[in-house]
């Protein structure tokens, strides 16, 4: 059976899937030489006969309707990991795309078809929530956010849709030089040595930028729309707030999943820095932001 190996955020994911061949083009930069011989911190494979009855399932944890993927979303705890059930909300004929992953192996099985074009924006979402789970037992985070990488350094901007985390990041590369983007949606946070280091990763909202980079994350900075350029640092209970709306929602109703998160930002936010910045979407806000966080982590 031919197998394909990506690593994201230092963690390998072993497909028997080519995810790339599928039509999921981000994660063409994570493809890494198959060897049998490396172990894996997580596989992925095909079930056609995955259903919503083929694990004992516990209790529905999380339920929600997106509009950007005309789909609805269930997220399942089952007695040995978790199953998301994902369906387009005007085709009650099709049978919805299932994924589940078993406990504490991280194997996931997903009756997606490798042919199904129209389901490629809701396949991508539930590799994202998989990948999501496996994270939680490896010190990481899939944080919405626009992060942006100068001197080395990462820096995450996150914020509600519509407050201009992409703009602010526009700004910097438009004004701070040697200023890249790393990913404008969905970047990776982990623990590696102690510290906080952010991952480029296969999701990227609507902007394509899928980059297999990683650099030590100078701080977090949550934005705001003002009248006025401010910015100022946040009290580590604070910047817990300020941090949590940005983890992946459907995990906060189940207890092992937020722990996890809760204990990963306790740890991150004992070294890294995170900030509350007031600001006008213009050049001085991006200078502030940038003298402030860059200057602070050297």
């Amino acid at each position: 059976m031919q197998c394909f190996d990506y690593i994201i955020a230092g963690l390998r994911l072993r497909s028997t899937i080519d995810i790339v061949e599928m039509g999921i083009k981000g994660f063409k930069p994570f493809e890494h030489p198959y060897n049998s011989c490396i172990d894996t911190e997580c596989s992925l494979r095909y079930d056609s006969t995955l259903t919503t009855s083929t694990h004992a399932v516990l209790k529905a944890i999380y339920h929600t309707v997106f509009a950007q993927t005309n789909s609805t979303c269930t997220l399942y705890k089952c007695n040995n990991g978790y199953l998301l059930s994902l369906s387009r909300t005007r085709d009650n004929e099709r049978e919805p795309i299932l994924f589940h992953i078993a406990l504490p192996q991280h194997t996931i099985t997903t009756n997606a078809r490798d042919n199904d074009i129209e389901s490629i924006s809701i396949v991508r979402f539930g590799l994202w929530v998989m990948f999501g789970i496996v994270l939680c037992s490896h010190q990481g985070i899939a944080i919405h956010s626009s992060a942006i990488v100068a001197r080395e350094r990462g820096v995450l901007f996150l914020g509600e849709s519509g407050t201009g985390k992409s703009t602010h990041t526009r700004l910097w590369r438009e004004n701070i030089e040697g200023s890249t983007l790393l990913n404008d949606d969905s970047p990776i946070v982990r623990i590696v040595d102690g510290k906080a280091r952010v991952f480029g990763s296969p999701w990227s909202g609507k902007t394509p930028c899928y980059k297999s980079q990683d650099y030590p994350v100078a701080g977090f900075c949550r934005l705001y729309q003002a009248p006025y350029n401010k910015i100022s640092r946040l009290p580590t209970i604070a910047a817990i707030g300020a941090l949590l709306p940005s983890c992946p929602p459907a995990f906060a109703h189940d207890e092992i999943l937020q722990d996890a998160i809760c204990s990963t930002l306790d740890t991150v936010l004992r070294t890294t820095p995170a900030y509350s910045l007031g600001c006008l979407p213009d050049r001085d806000a991006a200078l502030l932001s940038y003298s402030t966080i860059i200057d602070d982590a050297e």
